[in-house]
């Protein structure tokens, strides 16, 4: 009798352990993925490589942004027709339809509006049915007097590589103009974080549709313990990585891009976010765990060299937070991955941009001819 009094407790404390385990680890991976709330902003350094550079004192947002914009070289602004907000909607549908890789025009008010741009071409495709080249160009699909065919012999290196689309809601287009009708092409930007929990665990949260912008979130390319490369959103694409966050590039300017009324501005509308699968002992908010593996760090210096961005535009989510809450990548080398960076040639095979909203005959006010654009231009 005592003995089967002792293992109905003991199977009754093991199921309370498990579900507080469960629940932490939950609590840690939503901590992760990006919050439209805003929180009071705290004190953040970018990461850049040794030695590190002290960010300067934080400016409002608005002059920063436009001072961001000012200290680019000048560029030509394609002239856009004043229409209504209805046409502007359907420009843009009919514009993504022709090309997937065009930026939206500017963002629409109202969450019909919002939900209607994820029904482009690629939300039509079933998941994991995209092709490699619709995240990184290979060198066969290069065509002669690209800037790669004359580049330097790649490293022996290759990791395995996995396509796994996920759901249109948790990602979306980047756009050509902010909110207010200002210019959101800003210089590419390479986002470094951790899942807090295991890839498929974070796959299968991404591949789940969510119509509660809250619970949106996503990675552009997700690092597997083995160092397999997950490739989830195209690069020309929007993820929603890092909401209320700046990035302070060497120049002193603040740098974000408000892409929706009620949410902060944020890095998203011209970052490229890659993660990291964290530890089992990482799963938890704890401020540290035993790291990533060799295998990892080379995976992404050999993903994050072919995007073409330079040293001092790799940061952290927790560089560029705004909140407070975000600390990944936790325990991770900087050094290491710096030093594997050196091992292989930039590239431009993953372009972090897209073009700009071209014309087409369907519209009774036509827009102008499309062109492509050099730099890209947030979630929420």
């Amino acid at each position: 009798m005592r003995r089967n009094l002792f293992t109905v407790t003991l199977l009754i404390t093991l199921c309370v352990v498990t579900l507080v385990i469960a629940v932490a680890t939950g609590q840690a991976q939503r901590t992760e993925f990006e919050s439209p709330i805003v929180h009071q902003s705290a004190p953040i350094k970018p990461l850049v490589k040794p030695p590190l550079v002290k960010p300067p004192q934080v400016k409002p947002i608005a002059q920063a942004r436009l001072q961001s914009v000012k200290n680019q070289p000048p560029k030509a602004t394609p002239a856009v027709p004043k229409i209504s907000p209805a046409k502007k909607i359907r420009q843009t549908k009919i514009s993504q339809a022709i090309n997937p890789l065009a930026c939206a025009l500017q963002p629409e008010l109202g969450q019909a509006a919002r939900l209607s741009r994820s029904s482009n071409s690629m939300a039509q495709r079933p998941l994991g049915s995209v092709e490699l080249e619709r995240f990184r160009r290979t060198i066969a699909a290069i065509a002669p007097g690209d800037p790669l065919s004359s580049s330097r012999a790649l490293s022996s290196y290759q990791p395995r590589e996995a396509v796994f689309l996920i759901d249109p809601t948790n990602y979306g287009d980047r756009y050509f103009k902010d909110v207010n009708g200002n210019p959101a092409l800003l210089p590419p930007l390479v986002v470094l974080h951790e899942t807090v929990g295991s890839a498929s665990g974070t796959l299968n949260f991404f591949r789940t549709r969510h119509l509660k912008e809250n619970n949106q979130a996503s990675y552009h390319t997700l690092i597997q313990r083995d160092g397999t490369v997950l490739y989830l959103v195209p690069p020309d694409k929007r993820a929603y990585g890092a909401g209320n966050s700046i990035f302070f590039g060497v120049n002193g300017a603040a740098e974000a891009v408000k892409t929706h009324p009620k949410f902060p501005p944020s890095v998203n509308n011209f970052a490229y976010h890659v993660a990291l699968e964290s530890p089992p002992d990482g799963n938890t908010n704890a401020p540290t765990h035993s790291g990533y593996t060799i295998e990892q760090y080379q995976s992404l210096a050999w993903i994050v060299s072919k995007t073409g961005v330079s040293d001092d535009r790799i940061t952290t989510h927790k560089a560029v937070d705004r909140s407070g809450q975000r600390m990944d990548p936790r325990n991770f080398s900087g050094s290491r991955f710096f030093q594997l960076m050196q091992t292989y040639p930039k590239t431009v095979e993953i372009p972090i941009t897209c073009a700009v909203p071209q014309a087409t005959h369907r519209l009774k006010q036509p827009i102008q001819q499309a062109k492509q654009v050099s730099r890209p231009s947030q979630q929420n």
